[in-house]
């Protein structure tokens, strides 16, 4: 079972070996970006804005049909991936359900499926949802992990 784990703005993925016990995890490359830019919105002189991209591990243009089950209420929502990184994707919908809400995310491509459980981070109104995978079962992890060493080798 794959396991995803915050340290300090750091994800590490750590493998259950069968004793129980895990594998010591090791860090996952951290995009830490700071955009400064001026807010044309603002009623004073310009002033700057820090604008902190907060994603923890690199996403790479993707398409795969997605769908995602609401574990609340039982509604669905069908779409496209734009982008997917090892902790997450950002899926085109019409539908979308609220931040922080949490789904059943089902990845498809060609024969492969990837299922997680995620919770909803960024809402786009008619756009889309970025999603965060909290956990991916396996034999799921092994796919998604193809999905991304692929994309990054690209």
């Amino acid at each position: 079972m794959l396991h995803i784990r915050r340290f300090q703005e750091t994800i590490c993925i750590a493998r259950e070996l069968p004793s129980g016990c895990f594998w010591p995890p090791r860090p996952h490359p951290t995009v830490s970006n700071v955009i400064i830019m001026q807010d044309p919105s603002s009623t004073g002189p310009w002033r700057s804005i820090a604008v902190r991209d907060r994603r923890y591990s690199i996403r790479y243009p993707f398409a795969a049909d997605a769908t995602l089950l609401d574990l609340e209420t039982g509604t669905t929502a069908s779409g496209v991936t734009s982008d997917l990184s090892i902790a997450g994707a950002f899926i085109c919908s019409s539908k979308t359900f609220k931040v922080g809400c949490r789904v059943r995310a089902t990845l498809t491509r060609k024969d492969q499926v990837v299922e997680a459980l995620a919770v909803i981070r960024v809402l786009k109104p008619r756009v889309g949802m970025g999603v965060e995978f909290l956990d991916v079962e396996g034999p799921f992890d092994h796919v998604l992990f193809r999905w991304v060493e692929q994309l990054r080798r690209k």
